[in-house]
Formats: structure tokens, C-alpha cells, sequence
């Protein structure tokens, strides 16, 4: 082998996989050398290079840049750069920026003389189909920046001398107090844009700022990732929510038939709910990058109506269309030629059925409110008893839906408890239960969160599906859980009481995970203990069960138990043993059958989550691939099912 030039531990992607996720990134063992750059597996222990993993020749290299991090990328891919060459993006992720600029610098003076090399580059990521900077779908297009310089060559350092790699800094399970979440501008939005407001919004507090639906307002500032401070074309300024808005002329999220993160099962709940032949939306399709335009039909004779999904199609010109000899240059175009004409469809599009009528939930009811006046509570019914108290349904202001917690006293450590609630409030996720506030002045003192109509998804397992659910809508139950998970797992949150009883259903079928931390402040020793009755050791891993030790690994125990909880549609775990038993037998290697409704591929899931040994288990992030993992089928572009 030539002399080495440089060499690191670096985190690689996957060039192979079809869809992105969290399990493509592997780390592994670089090597420059003046002819290639090579790559291999190793062994973390002793420090030794492994199987050899593959190469590029240097002479094929056509370009060396940075690439924009994704929005939400964990810290260790914070750095990562692109070695484009014949077969295409090699992307690579450093540990910081000066190591990044080393190779990068290194590499650039060592194929500045390539023939072939190129000028325009992509400065964000190729991702699940699509260029994530200007939204081309040809892995081969042209890159959309132009490149400074002759191909970015910079003199910015010399290399540094081949020194030894260092490990990958180790990573220890954090179950402290989280910080609050960093801020992070969302990709595509910075200060000084114009957005969109996709929902109206009342302010609530002086400091915030009026939005009318489809006005368009001016960014000021983002140093809260949740508010926004905007300013308004008459010149007011004030907070608005981050999650109210969209840059402005973005394409299909300007039209309300487009209903933006929804899947199949939540389109069939709005648009059977809304009964109207002909109804439909577009949405994003199950394979990245496309979308799908699902429909209501009464026709044949139909009484109840059925739902209809057609993926749309893109023909080798670039052009859209959904009938082969109806091509389009634009999908808005599309859309209104089949509001005209059924054109094969089972009708032509009828009705706009949009999921914008309800806008989503704000972290907090204002710019840095989290105390609410119990005056502006209206108590309409009582929804339950949990573990804190009575669980009332109510109204903010009169306009806002709540369900408020009120909290029976000796219950809470109150007073880490209120602390705690300024952080929780500031996380945000589509699937996790959105706390508006408290009330802390009087006792008792009362939670207000975000209300969800469908209530606790264990008893809509057991009542409010239908007697033949889809093995679809249990996967997408999985599926919302994951996600909201991997979010708190991102933030470092432990959740500690994860089982679907802390999941609720909103009025589309959405699950969102509800009570994240909570149990770290209950009083209760029947509760805190493992040999009390009322912990939760159905839904505990071994090492929760013999010494209380909880982290992420353990929540990923309970997440395998909820889904075991979803396809037996809400049985109990390990109903014939009880408390005592189930801590006996559970380290000495018992587990959970596999449920009727789960296939194998279904069921491996549940078993990864319960391996002894807790680093065995996968990260909820891992899990995000759940629904390619289990093998679900969708039909073909352009093919109706």
C-alpha cells in the first residue's frame, strides 16, 4: 500500500440503500493514500482495522464540498462532506469542523488536475429521491451551485501529520435533567424570509403577533424554535408559532388539497368522515419524493362509500399525470384538469377535503407563557381518573379545546415538577401530547395540555376500531409512537412509562404519546417501587426490574410491549401470571407470544426491543423503519388499489 496521507474514524452513508434512515450510517475506518481513499470496518476495542468495506480512485473524484446538515441531524452528523465520482455522492460525516477542513482542503489539492472535474455541485443531500436543494429527482441532475473557484479550492491549512484515529467519543445514557431543546432553523427558512400563514391565530398575550390565513409576514427573528418573531405588512411586530407558517410560494403547500405528513390510514378516517363523493386531497405518498392523490367514491352502488389511492406518476419528460395521456408540466395543473374529468379515476375530484380546518397545536399559548389563569379555564366534562387526578375536558378563553389535569395533592413533587414543565413545554412533535401550560397559584394545581378526541389508545383498541382492523392502521399506530419517541429520544428525554395507556388518538387516528416523564414525580410508593403493584412491570426489562436502572433502552423494552399491546388490540401482557411471577420469569429469558394479527416480520421488531441485554436493543430511531422493515406493500405509481 502507498504511503498514508491521512487517515480517521469518520460516520459513512449508505450509497446502496433505496430509502434513508438512521440505520445507513455506519461508522468506519478511512484511509488516504496518493492513489485512493478507502474505507474499512473495525474492531472500537482494540483499535484494529477490520474487513476492507471499498474504495474510490482519486482520478475519478469530479468534486470535494461541504454539504448542509439536515435539519434535526443528531450532533455526530453536525459535519458532513461529499466525494462526488462516477457512481455518485460518497457522504461523509466528521467529528468536527477542522477535521472536516483538513481532508477536505487535503483532497482538493490532490485532484485539483482531474479531467472531469465539475462546476455546479448540490449543497444539500440526496435524500429518499429528491435533492433536498432544489428539489430535482434524478440522482444525476446537474448540481444547482455554482462552485467557487476552480472546482473550491481553498488554501485555508496544510494537512496535519498521520496521526492515530481516536475512538468515537462513547456515549453514556443522560437521565438527568434534559436541557431545553437546542434551537434549529428549519431548512429552506432564515431571518429575513417572507412566509405564509397557513392558519389564523388570536394572540393571547401582548407580545404576540395577529396571523390571518394565507397573509404574508416577515421573519425577524428565531432564536426560539418554537416562536417566531414576525412582522405584519401594515409594519406590526409581535411572536408567532413557527408551526403556523410555510415560506412563502412553496409549492403544494399553498393549496389546502394538499394535506402535508399524512398517511394513508388518516386520509381514509378525514375523508370517510366527511362522506362526500368525490372528496379528496393529495398527500405525500409512502414512497419519498412522490405523492398520491387518495379519493371518495359513492359509485357502483356503494351505501357507505369506499377510499381510492392513485400515486402520480412523472414520465421520462418530467411531466406529472395520473392517466398516461394526460400529462402535466405541474401537479397544481394536474389537479385541476381532474377536478374536470375522471379521466379513468372512479369519479373526477370533486371536493377538497383538507386537514388545515384544525390548526396544530403551539408549544405553550403564547411567547413565554407556561402560567395560566385558572379564570380562563371552562370546565365542560370529566374524561377519567389517572394516575395524578381527575382528567377534565375544557376551553381556554372559550376558543381553545384542553384537557386539564388537576392534581390531587400529595400525589406530585410539586415544585420539580413546575420547573420541569417550562422545559417539557418547549418540545413540540406531531406525536407527542403538546402541554400548554400550568396552574400554579392555587391547589390544586392544574395541567393543561393539548385534548385529543379519541381518547386513550388502549380503549380505542378495544372500542373504537373497527372489529377488522387493517394490519395498515396498527403499523401506523406503531409508527406514530416511534416517531414521537425518537423525538424525545433526541432531546435526551426518558419517558419511563411508555405503554399504550399513555398514548392518546386524536380525531384522524393520529397517536401521540402523552405523560413523557412525568413518573420521575409521582409520591406514590406502591408506584415507585418495583415491588409495588401499581409499577409498571409489564412493560419493564430486566434491568428496570431487578435495580431500577432506566434509560432510553428501557423505554425501547415498553415500546415492544405497546406494540404487542396494538396487535393483540389491547390485551394485557402477560395476562395469566401476576406482578411477582412476571419479575421472576422475565430475566430468565420469558417473552410475550407473537399476536395473530402480527406476522413474523412484525414480530422480530417486538422481539429486537426485548434483548437481555440492553445495548443489544435498537434506538427509536432505528425503529423509524418500520413500516420498510415490515414489508409493507403499496401499489404502483399511477395504480389505483
Amino acid at each position: 500500500m502507498s504511503d498514508i496521507v491521512l487517515e480517521e474514524i469518520f460516520i459513512k452513508r449508505s450509497q446502496q440503500k433505496k430509502k434513508t434512515s438512521p440505520l445507513n450510517f455506519k461508522e468506519r475506518w478511512f484511509i488516504l493514500t496518493q492513489e485512493k481513499i478507502s474505507y474499512y470496518d473495525y474492531d472500537a476495542d482494540k483499535m484494529k482495522r477490520k474487513g476492507f468495506k471499498g474504495s474510490v480512485d482519486l482520478e475519478k473524484i469530479k468534486c470535494v464540498e461541504i454539504v448542509q446538515p439536515e435539519m434535526g441531524a443528531p450532533l455526530e452528523r453536525s459535519f458532513p462532506f461529499q466525494i462526488i465520482y462516477d457512481e455518485g455522492p460518497l457522504y461523509i460525516f466528521a467529528r468536527n469542523e477542522d477535521i472536516r477542513a483538513q481532508w477536505i482542503d487535503t483532497l482538493k489539492q490532490m485532484v485539483h488536475h482531474n479531467k472531469d472535474r465539475m462546476q455546479k455541485y448540490h449543497p444539500c443531500f440526496w435524500v429518499d429521491g429528491m435533492w433536498l436543494c432544489c428539489q430535482q429527482e434524478v440522482k444525476q441532475a446537474m448540481g444547482c451551485k455554482v462552485l467557487d473557484g476552480k472546482n473550491g479550492t481553498s488554501q485555508r491549512r496544510k494537512p496535519r501529520v498521520r496521526e492515530k484515529p481516536l475512538p468515537p467519543t462513547p456515549t453514556e445514557e443522560k437521565v438527568a435533567r434534559p436541557l431545553p431543546p437546542e434551537p434549529a432553523e428549519p431548512s429552506g427558512l432564515s431571518v429575513g424570509m417572507t412566509v405564509r400563514a397557513e392558519y389564523d391565530y388570536s394572540p393571547i398575550t401582548a407580545q404576540d403577533l395577529q396571523l390571518k390565513k394565507n397573509g404574508e409576514y416577515t421573519i425577524l427573528e428565531m432564536s426560539d424554535p418554537n416562536w417566531w418573531k414576525a412582522r405584519d405588512q401594515l409594519g406590526n411586530e409581535g411572536y408567532i408559532p413557527s408551526n403556523y407558517v410555510v415560506e412563502a410560494k412553496t409549492g403544494l403547500e399553498q393549496y389546502d388539497w394538499y394535506c402535508k405528513n399524512m398517511n394513508r390510514s388518516q386520509a381514509e378516517a378525514l375523508l370517510k368522515s366527511e362522506n362526500k363523493d368525490g372528496g379528496f386531497l393529495v398527500r405525500d405518498s409512502s414512497k419519498a419524493g412522490k405523492y398520491t392523490v387518495s379519493l371518495f367514491s359513492k359509485g357502483g352502488g356503494e351505501t357507505q362509500g369506499s377510499c381510492k389511492h392513485y400515486n402520480i406518476c412523472t414520465s421520462s419528460q418530467g411531466q406529472f399525470y395520473l392517466a398516461e395521456k394526460h400529462n402535466f408540466n405541474t401537479i397544481p395543473e394536474l389537479i385541476t384538469y381532474h377536478q374536470h374529468n375522471a379521466a379513468g379515476m372512479v369519479s373526477r375530484l370533486k371536493y377538497i377535503i383538507s386537514n388545515r380546518a384544525q390548526p396544530p397545536s403551539t408549544a405553550g399559548l403564547g411567547y413565554g407563557v407556561w402560567e395560566i389563569d385558572p379564570r380562563y379555564l371552562t370546565f365542560i366534562k370529566e374524561l377519567g381518573n389517572g394516575q395524578f387526578g381527575v382528567v377534565k375536558y375544557g376551553k381556554l378563553r372559550g376558543q381553545n379545546d384542553v384537557a386539564i389535569k388537576m392534581i390531587k395533592e400529595g400525589s406530585m413533587s410539586e415544585d420539580d415538577f413546575i420547573e420541569e414543565a417550562k422545559i417539557m413545554m418547549k418540545l413540540r412533535h406531531e406525536n407527542l401530547v403538546q402541554l400548554y401550560g400550568v396552574c400554579t397559584k392555587q391547589r390544586p394545581i392544574y395541567i393543561v395540555t393539548e385534548y385529543l378526541s379519541n381518547g386513550c389508545l388502549l380503549t380505542y383498541l378495544k372500542e373504537g376500531l373497527t372489529q377488522h382492523p387493517t394490519t395498515v392502521q396498527l403499523l401506523e399506530m406503531c409508527k406514530d409512537v416511534t416517531e414521537g419517541m425518537a423525538y424525545l429520544e433526541s432531546k435526551q428525554y426518558l419517558h419511563r412509562d411508555l405503554a399504550a395507556r399513555n398514548c392518546l388518538v386524536d380525531s384522524n387516528g393520529t397517536v401521540k404519546v402523552t405523560d413523557f416523564g412525568l413518573s420521575r414525580y409521582v409520591l406514590d410508593d406502591e408506584y415507585t417501587s418495583s415491588e409495588g403493584s401499581k409499577f409498571p412491570v409489564r412493560w419493564s426489562p430486566p434491568e428496570v426490574l431487578l435495580y431500577c436502572k432506566f434509560s432510553s433502552k428501557s423505554d425501547i423494552w415498553a415500546y415492544g410491549v405497546l406494540m404487542w399491546e396494538v396487535y393483540t388490540l389491547g390485551r394485557l401482557p402477560y395476562e395469566r401470571l401476576n406482578n411477582t411471577e412476571i419479575v421472576d420469569q422475565v430475566p430468565r429469558g420469558l417473552r410475550l407470544y407473537r399476536p395473530q394479527l402480527a406476522n413474523e416480520r412484525v414480530y422480530s421488531i417486538m422481539t429486537s426491543c426485548w434483548q437481555e441485554k440492553a445495548d443489544e436493543r435498537p434506538s427509536f430511531q432505528e425503529l423509524g423503519l418500520l413500516g420498510k422493515v415490515c414489508g409493507q406493500t403499496r401499489p404502483q405509481a399511477g395504480h389505483k388499489d
